[in-house]
C-alpha cells in the first residue's frame, strides 16, 4: 500500500521560507509525477507544483517564482521549497503521487504565514 508522509510545515513570518518534505513508501520512481497541492479554508484545493518522473517541474500561478519543487528518487522523497511567503500562502499542503492508474494523497501539513 502506498503511503505519503509530509513534514516541514509550521508557523512562519511573512517573507520567510519553508521546506516541505514528502516521503513516499515504495519507489517514487514508479510514479509518473509527484507534487504538492494546497487548500485554504473555504477554498478549493489548488496546484502548487508538480514534477515529472524525469524531473520537469510545473508550478501553479500563485506561487510561480517563489517556489522550487525537487525529487530524490533514491530517497523516495519530494521536496517543496517556498520563499517570500505571504499570509495568503496559509493552507494545508498535500503531497500527491500520480501513477498510471491511481492518485495518492498524503494527510497534509499545515503552513501558517503570520506575524
Amino acid at each position: 500500500q502506498v503511503q505519503l508522509v509530509e513534514s516541514g510545515g509550521g508557523l512562519v513570518q511573512p517573507g520567510g521560507s519553508l521546506r516541505l518534505s514528502c516521503v513516499v513508501s515504495g519507489s517514487s520512481s514508479n510514479f509518473n509525477a509527484l507534487g504538492w497541492y494546497r487548500q485554504a479554508p473555504g477554498k478549493e484545493r489548488e496546484l502548487v507544483a508538480v514534477i515529472s518522473r524525469i524531473g520537469i517541474p510545473r508550478y501553479g500561478g500563485s506561487v510561480k517564482g517563489r517556489t522550487t519543487i525537487s525529487r530524490d528518487n533514491a530517497k523516495n522523497t519530494v521536496y517543496l521549497l517556498m520563499n517570500s511567503l505571504k499570509p495568503e500562502d496559509t493552507a494545508i499542503y498535500y503531497c500527491n503521487a500520480l501513477s498510471a492508474a491511481t492518485n495518492y494523497w498524503g494527510q497534509g501539513t499545515q503552513v501558517t504565514v503570520s506575524s
